[in-house]
């Protein structure tokens, strides 16, 4: 499976992996006990069994559109099969766009079963995760607003890239030349 992901300015990115710090060395679960090194703060737009040439095509054509302004919202807490702790994201006008064009570009080239329906346009909510566990209810720990540094207000989504699952290679994702 392909990932297609956008990552963070430089000096959210320092925020994020604090919070990630935070939530670690307070015993409850953290991005930082991912020790991977493809491991990074980001926003996953969708995902698709592999990069075909069309949807490459498409992808570098929204490549172009970075660097991208975007606003976080607050924490939010997701229970669906592992419970997720994440700073939401505006889903401004350029960001829906965007995702939609990545939507668009992953569905125009897959079968339609192998796309995650949570990174449907309507259905999807962009965030960058904090915390993930399979453990029901993980983050209902009222510490945790407390814990936490201040999410960056605004920050910039500088770079498209895709994440291999099967073999663990990261891919940047680059604008047509």
């Amino acid at each position: 499976m392909r990932t297609v992901e956008l990552l963070l300015d430089e000096a959210a990115e320092l925020v994020v992996r604090e919070a990630w710090r935070r939530l670690a060395d307070a015993g409850l679960p953290s991005q930082a006990r991912h020790s991977s090194s493809t491991n990074s703060p980001h926003l996953t737009l969708a995902t698709c069994p592999e990069l075909t040439g069309p949807i490459r095509w498409e992808l570098a054509e929204v490549a172009a559109l970075l660097p991208l302004p975007v606003r976080c919202t607050g924490l939010l807490r997701f229970e669906r099969p592992t419970s997720v702790l994440a700073w939401g994201l505006d889903l401004d006008p350029a960001l829906d766009d965007l995702h939609r064009r990545v939507w668009e570009a992953v569905a125009s080239d897959s079968p339609p079963e192998t796309l995650n329906p949570l990174h449907r346009p309507g259905r999807w909510k962009p965030h960058i995760t904090l915390g993930r566990t399979r453990r029901a209810g993980a983050f209902t720990d009222r510490r945790i607003p407390d814990l936490l540094p201040a999410p960056p207000l605004s920050f910039r989504i500088t770079t498209l890239r895709s994440y291999d699952t099967r073999t663990g290679a990261l891919e940047v994702l680059e604008p047509r030349a």
